[in-house]
């Protein structure tokens, strides 16, 4: 069967996981980790990708990160290519690193984001590799550590003459880097002072401890809606499934949105309009000034406005999160919240908007 071709957008959530050809090294010493992670930091902070959660295995890794304008498959294409090239040249070997293509799984943010940050973050402890939490907490080769605050965050490019370097994007309201920004979004899941929240992640990465390999985690909405067990499928009528994809990780309404979405890409493209046009339609719709997209107002009714705004220039007509956040006087990765945020505005109102109507 012909490989299903990768499914990709600005704000999608994704877990990427890379294995060595034949399950060879791929990384054989500390000096390789450090390479590679110092090339992540440095493509991470110029294509303003979020990494949620990142683990560094003898043959394989695994990442959960989030793109902004610059597609996964760039990212993962420079990522690759470089350590391969880097790790033969110093260990004086030739032919490919990696076993064939990466593997990305798009995931429902809302019910796997946390759950994920887990799992990833505990494959050292399940490959042996530390023997308890205790020796995961200061362990430098996932991203637990770091969340801890027990080691510095590799993923802080360091890059030459940095503090006059101007940032991918410019950022107004805080000078807080883009990979602490990120461990920040984390920590605020679990509470808004630091030390309590550092506290209670590691209670729940605790928890995730026993429940081993997490089978509900590897494969799309079919397997998910057997309990993670695919003999769960059996016997069941084809209504009683929900909508599945191995390319997807989500329950069956989230992987039909992103197919459906995925499969308009062209049409989007046709369809698309300025953003001062489509500001002019959504403010006349929610029946706000159109200064009001681009201020921060908050408003039930503007914030609304921003929200639709959002889904509709990024997931309805293709544009970056780089060129919304600019448009709205926003950081990217604020504007890529916005327009998720946008769906369930949509969902609660009751309505859909009619694209052919907006681009008249």
């Amino acid at each position: 069967m012909p490989r299903q071709p990768r499914l990709d957008a600005p704000g999608l959530l994704q877990h990427v996981m890379a294995r060595g050809i034949e399950r060879r090294e791929i990384f054989k010493d500390d000096k390789d980790r450090n390479s590679f992670l110092q090339r992540f930091a440095i493509i991470l902070d110029e294509t303003q990708t979020q990494c949620y959660a990142w683990s560094l295995i003898p043959n394989h890794f695994h990442l959960l990160i989030r793109t902004g304008a610059t597609p996964l498959s760039k990212i993962m294409r420079r990522l690759m290519t470089g350590h391969a090239v880097t790790f033969n040249r110093r260990h004086k070997r030739s032919g490919h690193l990696f076993q064939n293509r990466y593997k990305s799984v798009v995931c429902e943010e809302d019910s796997y984001l946390l759950e994920l940050i887990r799992y990833i973050h505990l494959n050292p402890l399940r490959a042996k590799l530390v023997q308890d939490l205790k020796e995961l907490d200061k362990y430098p080769w996932t991203g637990h550590s770091t969340i801890l605050g027990r080691c510095k965050n590799p993923l802080i490019p360091d890059l030459p003459n940095q503090g006059k370097r101007k940032s991918a994007i410019p950022n107004p309201k805080s000078e807080m880097n883009l990979a602490d920004r990120t461990i920040q979004d984390v920590l605020l899941y679990f509470d808004e002072a630091k030390k309590v929240a550092r506290w209670r992640y590691r209670d729940f990465v605790k928890k995730g401890i026993s429940q081993g390999t997490r089978e509900d985690l590897q494969g799309g909405g079919l397997v998910r809606s057997a309990g993670g067990e695919r003999a769960g499928l059996l016997g069941r009528k084809a209504e009683e499934r929900e909508k599945g994809d191995a390319r997807i990780l989500g329950s069956g309404n989230f992987v039909s949105t992103i197919l459906s979405d995925s499969a308009g890409t062209a049409l989007r493209a046709r369809r698309r309009i300025s953003l001062d046009l489509l500001s002019k339609k959504v403010a006349s719709h929610f029946e706000v000034e159109e200064a009001d997209l681009k201020s921060s107002n908050k408003k039930k009714s503007v914030v609304d406005a921003k929200a639709i705004f959002g889904y509709l220039a990024m997931k309805k007509m293709g544009y970056s999160g780089r060129e919304v956040g600019t448009f709205l006087n926003m950081r990217s990765y604020s504007a890529i919240r916005r327009a998720q945020e946008g769906k369930k505005v949509i969902d609660n109102r009751g309505f859909m908007w009619d694209i052919s109507r907006i681009v008249e």
